[in-house]
């Protein structure tokens, strides 16, 4: 029987918080202030689609950070003859604005204040500290949460099994079978959770085929879900 849950490791984007809104606003500002033009939904569709396929190939180790946060707008710019040259600028721009809207996935913030004070609770991110201080702080997250983990800061990025290490070292030795982590990639947060050895939930709202040979102990559409494993 496993042991009682003791600390609960969040993800944030695509989890906690609605990263796709936030993405859509972010960029959308982005190009009212560079003078780019509309931003159309169908760009955004591309955008989002090269933004994800740079995040994998930095969750298996291909690539660094600067590569993925620069590398991605560079391609989006030149797929729509847009100048490559301002790739860097637009997305030290974009991580600052990231921040301004943060929309909560249903009941992600009732789940966070209902767990408060019965488990640990701890974010886990693979996003840029400017992005993720300020969603945290505008969302509240970061008066409910017992700490922040952002893999810039760390220097490892998650699934790595050292990102995980460092999070040990910072909260103290736990039972691996007392730590949940909760999250939407399985690339990401459940592969690093079987990296770490510790219990996983997969949050799967969009009920996706489990198209994986990892380790999911738990599958949740809703995030009240979490209380039920507790």
């Amino acid at each position: 029987m496993m042991s009682k849950i003791k600390v609960i490791l969040w993800d944030i984007d695509g989890t906690l918080l609605n990263f796709e809104e936030a993405e859509k606003y972010a960029i959308r500002k982005c190009f009212s202030i560079f003078g780019l033009g509309e931003c159309t939904d169908a760009m955004l569709h591309a955008y989002s689609a090269i933004n994800k396929e740079y995040w994998k190939r930095l969750e298996r180790g291909e690539i660094t950070k600067t590569e993925v946060l620069e590398g991605r707008f560079r391609d989006f710019f030149e797929k729509y003859d847009l100048d490559t040259s301002a790739a860097a600028k637009f997305n030290a721009e974009y991580q600052i604005r990231l921040g301004d809207t943060t929309c909560f996935y249903e009941n992600g913030l009732e789940t966070v204040q209902a767990c408060k004070g019965k488990v640990l609770q701890y974010a886990v991110t693979n996003g840029t500290k400017t992005a993720q201080d300020r969603k945290l702080e505008n969302s509240g997250l970061i008066n409910l949460l017992d700490g922040v983990f952002i893999s810039e800061e760390i220097g490892i990025e998650k699934p790595m099994v050292g990102f995980f290490d460092k999070v040990f070292e910072k909260i103290g030795k736990y039972d691996k079978a007392e730590v949940l982590i909760v999250g939407d990639s399985l690339t990401s947060d459940i592969q690093g959770g079987n990296n770490a050895g510790i219990v996983t939930c997969w949050f799967n709202p969009d009920e996706k085929e489990r198209s994986t040979t990892l380790r999911i102990d738990y599958e949740i559409s809703s995030l009240m879900q979490v209380l039920d494993i507790l």
